[in-house]
C-alpha cells in the first residue's frame, strides 16, 4: 500500500513530500521502538532479571546485569548470538530506553556491567513525540478493553476497514472519558495524534475533522514484538494484518542454512515448509496463506499449506447437534519467544490448520482438524478466523482455548 506523504493531501511539492514522509517513518520506527522496549522491561521483571542489586556496599535499584541479559535473550530466542544481541540492546540505548547506572559507559557491552530501563528510574526523557505515543497507547488501551464498543469494522466508500472510529463519536468519548474538557480541545489532541503517526483516516485521504469519517490507529500496541524487529531498518507497515499470529518455528538442523518450519497433517506425515524463522501469516483467497520474514526483508513470500487439512466442510450447527461425533477439548497455551505454535484457518467454524511439534500449543495437546470453539470463554464458532486470530493477538500471552474434535470410529 503506498503512502501518501501529506494526510491533507495535495498542494504540497514532491520535496515537502518526502521530507514529510521520511518524518513519518521516523515516527513510526521510534514508536515501535518504544512499544518493543516496553514489552521486554514488562517481561524482564517478570522474570526477576530485572532487580535491586548490590556493588561496593551500593544498591541499584531496577537494574540489570549487561552480561546475564545476553544469556537470557539468547537462552529465550530473541538473539542468536551475543554479537546479535549487543547490537539489540545497543538499539535501546541509542533511543534513550535504557542506560548504565552512572551513565558511564554509552555502548552496550558484554560484560558485568549494571544497566538499567529509564522508565525504572523516571529519566526517560518526555519530548513531544514520546508523550503523543504514550498518550495515543493510552487511548488504544482504554479502547480496546472488553466494555469498550467504539472500534468496529465500518464501511466508507465502499470498503470495509476494521478496528475503525468515526470522528465525532470518538470526540464524544474523549469528553465523556475526561480525557479533553471541551470538544475543541479533544480535536486538537486529535490532530496531535494524527501529527505524530498515531491516528489516520483509513484512507489516508484526509486530516481529522469533526465529522461521519473514519480513522485508525495506525499501530496495534498489543501486538508481540521481537526484539529481531529492531535490527530492520524498514519502518513496519501502518496497516498491520489482522491475520492469524500464529507461526510455526523453524527446526534445529541449522541455525544459518535451514528455513523450514514443519505443518504436522492428519496422517501424521511431515511436511517441509520452505520460509523464514519469525514469520507473519496473510490470507491467500480462502485457503491459503503467505509466510514472510519482517526482517529479511530479500525473502520472498512462499505460498505455504494452500489447501484446508479438513477432509470436508463442517458447519457449525452439525458440530452442536446432539450425539454428534466430536469431544471437547479445553487447552491452556502460553506462548513462548516465538509465538503460540499454531495456525487457525477457516470459517464458520475455524479449524486448526498446522501445529508446531515442539511449540507450546502442541505441548498442551493441540492437533490440526480441531475445531475452535471459544477462546478466553468467548464463544467463536459462528465468526472467521481472521476474528479468532485478532482476539488471541490482542489478548494476553496466556490463552485457553475450547475445541471440538472428531472421535475415531
Amino acid at each position: 500500500m503506498e503512502e501518501s506523504g501529506s494526510a491533507g493531501g495535495g498542494g504540497s511539492d514532491s520535496s515537502t513530500s518526502g521530507s514529510g514522509g521520511a518524518q513519518q517513518r521516523e515516527l513510526e520506527r521510534m514508536a515501535e521502538v518504544l512499544v518493543t522496549g516496553e514489552q521486554l522491561r514488562l517481561r524482564l521483571h517478570e522474570e526477576k532479571v530485572i532487580k535491586d542489586r548490590r556493588h561496593h556496599l551500593k544498591t541499584y535499584p531496577n537494574c540489570f546485569v549487561a552480561k546475564e541479559l545476553i544469556d537470557w535473550l539468547i537462552e529465550h530466542k530473541e538473539a542468536s548470538d551475543r554479537e546479535t544481541a549487543i547490537k539489540l540492546m545497543q538499539k535501546l540505548a541509542d533511543r534513550g530506553i535504557i542506560h548504565h547506572v552512572c551513565d558511564e559507559h554509552k555502548e552496550f557491552k558484554d560484560v558485568k556491567l549494571f544497566y538499567r530501563f529509564r522508565k525504572d528510574d523516571g529519566t526517560f526523557p518526555l519530548d513531544n513525540e514520546v508523550k503523543a505515543f504514550m498518550r495515543g497507547q493510552r487511548l488504544y488501551e482504554k479502547l480496546m478493553s472488553p466494555e469498550n464498543t467504539l472500534l468496529q469494522p465500518r464501511e466508507e466508500e465502499g470498503v470495509k476497514y476494521e478496528r475503525t472510529f468515526m470522528a465525532s463519536e470518538f470526540l464524544d468519548w474523549l469528553v465523556q472519558e475526561g480525557e479533553a474538557t471541551t470538544r475543541k480541545e479533544a480535536e486538537q489532541l486529535c490532530h496531535r495524534l494524527m501529527e505524530h503517526g498515531i491516528i489516520q483516516h483509513v484512507s489516508n485521504k484526509h486530516p481529522f475533522v469533526d465529522s461521519n469519517l473514519l480513522y485508525q490507529f495506525r499501530m496495534n500496541f498489543r501486538r508481540r514484538r521481537r526484539l529481531m524487529e529492531l535490527l530492520n531498518e524498514k519502518s513496519p507497515s501502518s496497516q498491520e494484518a489482522h491475520d492469524s499470529p500464529f507461526c510455526l518455528r523453524k527446526q534445529s538442523h541449522d541455525n544459518r542454512k535451514s528455513t523450514s518450519f514443519m505443518s504436522v497433517s492428519p496422517s501424521k506425515e511431515i511436511k517441509i515448509v520452505s520460509a523464514v524463522r519469525r514469520s507473519s501469516m496473510s490470507s491467500c483467497g480462502s485457503s491459503g496463506y503467505f509466510s514472510s520474514s519482517p526482517t529479511l526483508s530479500s525473502s520472498p513470500p512462499v505460498l505455504c499449506n494452500p489447501k484446508s487439512v479438513l477432509k470436508r466442510p463442517v458447519t457449525s450447527e452439525e458440530l452442536l447437534t446432539p450425539g454428534a461425533p466430536y469431544a471437547r477439548k479445553t487447552f491452556t497455551i502460553v506462548g513462548d519467544a516465538v509465538g503460540w505454535g499454531f495456525v487457525v484457518r477457516g470459517s464458520k467454524p475455524c479449524h486448526i490448520q498446522a501445529v508446531d511439534p515442539s511449540g507450546p500449543a502442541a505441548a498442551a495437546g493441540m492437533k490440526v482438524c480441531q475445531f475452535v470453539v471459544s477462546v478466553n470463554g468467548l464463544n467463536v464458532l459462528h465468526v472467521d478466523y481472521r476474528t479468532v486470530s485478532n482476539l488471541i493477538l490482542t489478548g494476553p500471552r496466556t490463552i485457553v482455548m475450547e475445541v471440538m474434535e472428531e472421535l475415531e470410529c
